[in-house]
């Protein structure tokens, strides 16, 4: 097949068009909010968390308070250096988020909770505030890093979310790492499941199941890891990650694989990891709800995760809190709850550690 030649194109209305000035002010204003980043030389920081809920200075012995401390340390210290390389923040909040996967000290990867049938699911999510593209996987039970498994989704799915066998096949074809289902036991976490079932055998005997599980301690409701990032591009990530609720049934699943409850994030507002009684995040769509705040009423992301956090959901009965990011680098870290293991690094600022409400 022979090319039209330029002559034919003058004759016709396509060139005309293609070189009206109305085209080129409209390609020299396309240029995507991804591409403009990338010529970004903006502050980095970082946040990350390890779950809320009655963390008080009265449970934790001084041992266990600074092991706390040093592998949320550990992990904000490895995203933070890769930022500071240059790398994108999706990779810090990888980094991070497998970090305290890898510790049996919070509920997520290899410290998750049992479910009420002695097993592990578990569950993560991430999200791109430059492109709006996210991953998440639910009800996963044989993948080592459920977030690393959230990004491939998101990477290489033309889906937002997979769950249960047919996540875990396409975490194969991915080549991710693959292992048993008791790789995620922990003496301390079974423990918990035998101690929350009596709990549910008292309560069964004379109210109903629903009854049963509103009535069991906040501590076994929830607990999840996470990680906020703005990179030296401008651009937000937003990632999440989880073992869930203690005896949980059903195949239930949480706010954290759920994007704009448990993750959430958008250049041009902020981005959100959020830790809690999933219920009442995934209801009230605590994450996106605090972006939005801060895009379409133009206040700050304290403002609007506070009131989030500390008056909407609070007043509903959710107990919990969430780490927030924007593109200047500002960061918050609300919550209701006893206390919130949390960290956070900006630029050459010194690195912030804390659990308690007085810190």
């Amino acid at each position: 097949m022979r090319l039209l030649s330029l002559n034919f194109l003058s004759r016709t209305w396509l060139l005309p068009l293609l070189f009206s000035p109305l085209v080129f002010w409209g390609v020299a204003n396309a240029t995507p909010e991804a591409s403009l980043s990338k010529e970004r030389n903006a502050p980095i920081a970082i946040a990350i968390h390890g779950g809320a809920g009655t963390i008080t200075k009265a449970n934790l012995t001084p041992a266990q308070d600074a092991a706390y401390r040093a592998k949320l340390n550990e992990a904000l210290q490895a995203g933070y250096a890769l930022l500071d390389q240059g790398k994108d923040g999706q990779y810090a909040v990888i980094a991070a988020i497998q970090i305290l996967e890898e510790s049996p000290l919070f509920n997520a990867g290899r410290g998750s909770v049992y479910t009420f049938d002695e097993e592990h699911e578990l569950d993560a999510s991430i999200m791109d505030g430059a492109t709006l593209n996210a991953g998440a996987a639910a009800g996963v039970k044989t993948v080592k890093s459920p977030i690393s498994l959230a990004n491939e989704v998101m990477s290489n799915s033309v889906h937002v979310m997979l769950s249960g066998s047919g996540a875990e096949t396409f975490a194969k074809q991915q080549g991710l790492a693959m292992v048993e289902n008791s790789y995620f036991n922990t003496e301390r976490r079974l423990k918990s499941l035998h101690k929350a079932k009596k709990s549910l055998v008292k309560t069964q005997a004379s109210y109903s199941e629903k009854y049963a599980f509103e009535q069991l301690d906040v501590s076994y409701k929830y607990g999840t890891v996470g990680a906020v990032a703005l990179d030296k591009f401008g651009n937000l990530t937003a990632g999440t990650s989880t073992g869930g609720m203690t005896a949980k049934r059903y195949g239930r699943i949480g706010d954290a694989p759920i994007i704009g409850a448990g993750t959430w994030a958008d250049n041009a507002s902020c981005a959100v990891s959020a830790t809690g009684h999933g219920e009442y995040f995934i209801r009230y769509h605590v994450a996106a709800d605090i972006c939005s705040r801060v895009k379409y009423q133009g206040v700050s992301i304290a403002e609007a995760a506070d009131y989030v956090i500390n008056t909407e959901l609070k007043n509903a009965g959710g107990s919990g809190g969430v780490i927030v990011i924007d593109r200047q680098g500002n960061i918050t870290m609300p919550f209701n709850s006893a206390g919130m293991y949390r960290a956070s690094k900006r630029d050459s600022e010194n690195t912030y550690v804390a659990i308690f409400k007085d810190q």
